[in-house]
């Protein structure tokens, strides 16, 4: 198994069938094909041989997506980048995976000159665009018209598909190795679970640098179905995406879907043609839920659980209708069942299983779970013990085998001796009027060792404060769980892929109060 076989297959079946639509354009199979080997040729002639690693800095588009097909088809690693980071964790991520050859788009063609200067390792720096760029920078279009195609190398199975690098948020990101196999196997099992069509369309809009976006390309990769591509997650393009598309997948995180809903733009009747929307990487607040499910009756929801290490998804849930709710009850609020390929297991702090019901550590294992950390093989150690992969996740199963994610662990705050998961904290707080965004997170306390804290965005022009806050909580939540301190900000910090920075929060929250 290898990556580009879906793009052969797909030749085969209907060469003219569009593969990619972005920006006014649009390309056929056998077109991507054909730019793909001349990608990979390009690449050769920079003097990339397989398993070296290319790195890419750009936004979605669909030449980022004959970048990662010509990167396999020359039998290389493609090395997303985060288009979020600062030039020092650009150049720490290229350093560490030893990438020669960066490539770049118009946006980021201005960091050029100091990523090189902090990452002596790249050897060439291709310019996908049509800004001006400096003496030195090779020009990505005209190096494709120029090349020939090349023979596909078919390198596949166990061999080294992608590095993707973690959010960095502690320390140094690391970069998770991703196998053919395991991207591969991954998006087949996660089809067997779910129907998708083939004649599908879906908006690629999540960050190829992200796992839920890479995934699903690789998922519409093995379909043969066709795929819209937007650059950036800009609510008013992917409502004007869906309806000129007919796009009839998508997939978001819970940050996603409130912008969609909120938007000026949101129009129901403009969504008709949405069969099924996909959210994961984040906790889905109920209150969010219940809101999106009635605006857009028509649509299948889907619960995933998964994440970098694990390939994408390893639990699907629906999809499930509003229609559906009612027999379905308190199950929608799970992330579904464990999926074919995978084991998961709810484990102590020293691995022994718990019992169904009880909260504990979430640990996989299967077919789609990383090699390891790139050069860190002291966290690998730490993350993959005795086969399983120890995700972080706090979780439980209920009888039926349907998984509850509660917290990340770190994020899980302990007061007073008691534990407290800060997403049924957000859960209820999201459930208020006033509540636009939250996010709860730990404070030490003298008294309690951690206090409870919640980070508020009002909503526009809505009133409100901490105690009115408070006693709502306390009218869902037991009192310890209620938060005993609260900020109100304009908004909050989130990751490229739509998540809350909760170590931003904490470290804003110190330094104003040890300042």
């Amino acid at each position: 198994m290898y990556l580009t076989q879906g793009l052969h297959r797909a030749v085969q079946q209907f060469p003219e069938k569009p593969a990619t639509l972005c920006a006014g354009r649009t390309s056929s199979f056998r077109g991507l094909a054909e730019r793909s080997s001349r990608v990979a040729s390009l690449l050769q002639g920079l003097d990339v041989r397989p398993g070296d690693r290319v790195a890419i800095l750009a936004h979605n588009s669909d030449c980022y997506v004959e970048l990662l097909l010509g990167v396999w088809w020359a039998g290389a690693v493609a090395a997303p980048v985060n288009t979020r980071w600062s030039v020092t964790e650009i150049a720490y991520s290229l350093s560490d995976c030893g990438a020669a050859v960066l490539v770049v788009d118009d946006a980021f063609l201005p960091l050029v000159d100091a990523i090189r200067a902090a990452a002596a390792v790249v050897r060439r720096v291709v310019h996908v665009g049509t800004a001006p760029r400096a003496e030195g920078i090779d020009c990505y279009e005209a190096l494709v018209q120029s090349c020939e195609p090349a023979t596909d190398v078919r390198r596949g199975g166990e061999e080294l598909a992608a590095i993707l690098y973690t959010g960095g948020t502690t320390g140094f990101p690391k970069g998770v190795m991703l196998s053919h196999a395991n991207l591969w196997c991954g998006a087949v099992t996660r089809l067997a679970e779910m129907f998708s069509p083939r004649d599908g369309v879906a908006l690629l809009v999540t960050p190829f640098f992200h796992v839920s976006g890479l995934f699903r390309f690789v998922m519409q990769l093995v379909l043969g179905a066709t795929n819209v591509i937007e650059p950036q997650f800009r609510p008013d393009a992917v409502i004007e995406a869906i309806e000129r598309h007919g796009v009839t997948d998508i997939v978001v995180v819970p940050s996603m879907l409130q912008m969609l809903l909120d938007d000026p733009a949101f129009d129901a009747g403009r969504l008709r043609n949405l069969q099924r929307l996909s959210y994961g990487a984040s906790p889905m607040p109920p209150a969010l839920l219940d809101r999106a499910m009635h605006a857009l009756p028509h649509v299948g929801f889907c619960s995933s659980y998964g994440m970098t290490e694990t390939s994408g998804v390893v639990s699907v849930l629906g999809p499930f209708t509003q229609a559906d709710r009612k027999d379905m009850g308190e199950v929608t609020r799970s992330v579904g069942r464990v999926g074919l390929g995978a084991e998961l297991r709810i484990v102590d702090p020293d691995g022994r299983d718990l019992p169904l019901g009880a909260v504990g550590e979430i640990v996989l294992r299967g077919v789609a779970v990383m090699q390891g950390y790139w050069n860190k093989p002291a966290e690998t150690a730490t993350a993959l013990r005795d086969g399983w992969l120890h995700t972080g996740d706090a979780g439980w199963r209920d009888a039926a085998g349907h998984i509850y994610v509660v917290d990340r662990l770190k994020d899980m705050v302990i007061t007073g001796g008691e534990n407290v998961y800060s997403a049924e904290v957000e859960a209820a707080l999201m459930a208020h009027p006033a509540v636009l965004a939250c996010a709860v997170i730990g404070i030490p306390s003298a008294l309690w060792g951690e206090a409870v804290h919640a980070v508020i965005v009002l909503r526009p022009g809505a009133n409100s404060d901490g105690e009115s806050l408070r006693e709502h909580c306390r009218t869902r939540l037991a009192g310890y769980k209620c938060p005993k301190s609260f900020d109100f900000v304009d908004s909050l910090p989130l990751s490229a892929a739509g998540k809350i920075l909760k170590t931003r929060l904490r470290d804003e929250y110190l330094s104003r109060a040890t300042a």
